[in-house]
């Protein structure tokens, strides 16, 4: 087990995390932004679900799922059509439009963390990669699961 201090200094460089987010964030193109680029991707990574699975997987209310949800769907990026499980909800899908969008943010993200990262090695790259993975499992979901004291 590491010290506290190595936990300690690992909880303040997640803090800064936020200008890497930022950065990130203003990179999306204006009729895009984060709350819709994260809608899309999450749509893009698991597939078509109900409202309720994309809520839960942004970790926000509904009634903010549904304006994000709007959004991308007034641009025609996905498409809302009824569950056949069950007629009240909707089931949520990318257009080929969206696909589209998912890869242009793709490709500036990606064209961004290269900019950065240009004197960083392939192994640098796969290791931070591979570490925030691993933290990412390690810790899950703190909202739901307080097991620490």
């Amino acid at each position: 087990m590491a010290e506290r201090s190595q936990y300690e200094e690992l909880a303040r460089q997640i803090s800064t995390m936020g200008a890497v987010k930022r950065g990130l964030s203003r990179l999306l193109p204006a009729e895009c932004p984060s709350g819709s680029a994260a809608v899309l991707s999450l749509l893009h990574r698991y597939g078509e679900m109900r409202m309720s699975r994309l809520a839960e997987l942004l970790a926000v209310d509904m009634s903010v799922t549904s304006r994000h949800v709007a959004h991308v769907a007034d641009r025609g990026w996905i498409e809302r059509s009824p569950d056949p499980d069950d007629r009240r909800s909707r089931i949520l899908r990318l257009t080929p439009s969206g696909e589209a969008q998912v890869d242009e943010l793709g490709r500036r993200t990606a064209d961004m963390f290269a900019h950065h990262l240009k004197d960083w090695t392939d192994d640098d790259v796969g290791q931070l990669n591979a570490l925030l993975a691993r933290l990412r499992d390690s810790v899950g979901d703190c909202r739901i699961a307080r097991t620490y004291p």
